[in-house]
């Protein structure tokens, strides 16, 4: 049986995270999401391969660099 598409929200469940992450995501780091008209569409398999290769890690924004202070 196929995998059934789900909603923004329901993957925002899923990963325990706001729907507007999901979207500022999808922008930013790539997260596997389809376009069906106005919304947006995904599948919880390809969402977790997504988490697990490393797409969901790291700072959301870019940190200020500590580069050049001293200990």
């Amino acid at each position: 049986m196929p995998e059934r598409w789900v909603s923004v929200q329901e993957v925002a469940d899923h990963l325990g995270i706001n729907k507007d992450t999901v979207y500022k995501w999808i922008d930013a780091r790539g997260l596997p999401a389809h376009r069906v008209g106005r919304l947006w569409k995904f599948q919880l398999g390809e969402i977790d391969a997504w988490v697990r290769s490393g797409g969901a890690g790291g700072p959301e924004e870019s940190a200020p660099s500590d580069e050049g202070s001293t200990p």
